[in-house]
């Protein structure tokens, strides 16, 4: 049979086809349609051991942007990396990282356990209506997944809710991370890109060890808290002289875990309804800070006996005036949150709401904060910030400097032991201020600063001893 021929008999064979369709569709009542496409799809079903599962781009009746759809595209774009031919990029929302996902109609394989799947993009065009400004929501794209029958409860139970969970770290990795700060009862947010890291932080290496394992064991941790019947949450209370590195920690802590930060200025809260309003609407895997607790409102004395309340008065006195305009009233009204509410705030039951989320308090006068303040269980953790030491100087200088190791390191390990000095003092001393760079010069700087504050210490010791 020549080739044309060929042509014209599957022409006529399909024309065939199509006229018997019509007519079937034409004629025969609509029962014994829906009986017949009933059985006839029965019987594909039987003869194709496979299941699809389509996820549509929007779902209801708002065309809302489908959470399973994104967490998909996530997940895929990895695997479309790797294996799609034809791929779309694109900058996300907040982010600035390039995101691939497969272009429509492109089709890539998985393997979860053992079992073989496959994922293909698609995307249904429906007639654009005359009268609608938003042509581009007449493409609405979707994914299918086709999988073996067999392997129908591992798909729908496990491998399904893997890929939304994994989808939606993606989600949180690659994002863009926000500075929020309070103005009364509202957040503002700008981008937060403070470089700060464990790595670069001057400090104790075993303890820096010890927080790094505290803060990932905490982020992994979130069927433990719902196991044991508590608020995944917790809290860190940094304190130490000020310029030892308290607010570069907490930077570090934000980094390290990939949390947003929200800055809490108590004095720009009204009350304790505001606070709470503060509260719910953070979002999880965030870092709630308060620094310098002691000095934000006067939370310090309220469960302090009467015969001290002088002492105390004077202290506040101290604080305000260190603190400047802390204690100013914001729209003809001064801050009325309380120690019970700061209280509720930190472990109350609206504390709760979310999850994943640390809570931070810094001071540089621990000994003047409530002890219901700081408590176990509220602030979990005390970390203790101190001066210098010299394994935070050997960071500093690896920093500053890019030196390991130097013949004035012993002199200057000798000083540190006798003489306190802040991480912030030190690192001044080391910045580079010529284009020579000269490691020397400034460690002979610093040497010549721990001198001098060796001798102002020994001056005012003997002042003190003749007073005496």
């Amino acid at each position: 049979m020549k080739q044309g021929d060929m042509v014209a008999q599957i022409g006529s064979i399909i024309a065939s086809f199509m006229f018997i369709w019509a007519i079937f569709q034409q004629f025969f009542p609509y029962q014994l349609r829906n009986q017949i496409e009933k059985y006839t799809q029965k019987l594909a079903t039987f003869i194709y051991p496979y299941i699809q599962i389509t996820f549509n781009e929007f779902t209801g009746e708002r065309l809302m942007r489908s959470e399973a759809y994104s967490s998909i595209e996530n997940y895929l774009s990895t695997k479309a990396s790797t294996q799609a031919k034809r791929l779309k990029g694109d900058i996300a929302k907040n982010n600035q990282a390039l995101v691939l996902s497969m272009d429509d109609h492109e089709e890539v394989s998985d393997e979860f356990n053992g079992v073989k799947l496959w994922w293909a993009s698609g995307k249904n065009v429906s007639k654009p209506n005359s009268f609608s400004l938003h042509h581009n929501i007449d493409e609405k794209r979707y994914y299918k997944l086709t999988f073996h029958k067999h392997n129908r409860d591992l798909i729908l139970g496990t491998y399904l809710s893997y890929v939304l969970k994994e989808g939606k770290a993606l989600k949180v990795k690659n994002r863009q991370r926000k500075l929020y700060t309070n103005s009364g009862s509202y957040w503002s947010h700008v981008v937060f890109e403070h470089p700060s890291t464990f790595e670069t932080l001057a400090m104790d290496i075993e303890k820096k060890k010890m927080i790094i394992d505290d803060l990932v064991t905490f982020s992994k941790a979130g069927e433990f808290y719902a196991r044991i019947g508590r608020a995944w949450k917790r809290g860190y209370l940094l304190y130490g002289p000020p310029g030892t590195g308290k607010s570069t920690m907490i930077a570090a802590m934000a980094n390290l875990l990939g949390y947003d930060l929200y800055d809490l200025e108590l004095t720009a809260v009204k009350d304790n309804t505001e606070l709470r309003k503060l509260l719910i609407e953070t979002s999880s895997k965030s870092i709630i800070v308060i620094e310098d607790i002691d000095c934000s409102l006067d939370l310090t004395g309220q469960r302090r006996k009467k015969n001290v309340k002088k002492e105390e008065e004077e202290e506040k006195d101290l604080r305000e005036k260190k603190s400047g305009i802390m204690m100013e009233e914001r729209d003809g009204k001064s801050s009325n949150v309380t120690l019970s509410g700061l209280l509720n705030f930190i472990d109350g039951l609206w504390s709760a709401c979310g999850g994943e989320r640390l809570i931070v308090f810094t001071t540089n006068y621990v000994e003047k904060l409530d002890p219901a303040l700081i408590r176990k269980g509220r602030m979990d953790m005390h970390i203790e910030l101190s001066y210098c030491g010299f394994e935070a100087f050997k960071m500093l200088a690896k920093n500053y400097l890019n030196i390991e190791s130097h013949d004035l390191f012993g002199t200057i390990c000798e000083l540190l032991k006798e003489v306190e000095i802040t991480p912030a003092d030190v690192a001044e001393h080391l910045m580079p201020k010529t284009a020579s760079g000269d490691a020397e010069i400034y460690l002979k700087s610093l040497i010549q600063a721990l001198q001098l504050a060796k001798e102002e210490a020994r001056r005012k010791s003997v002042e003190e001893a003749k007073k005496l």
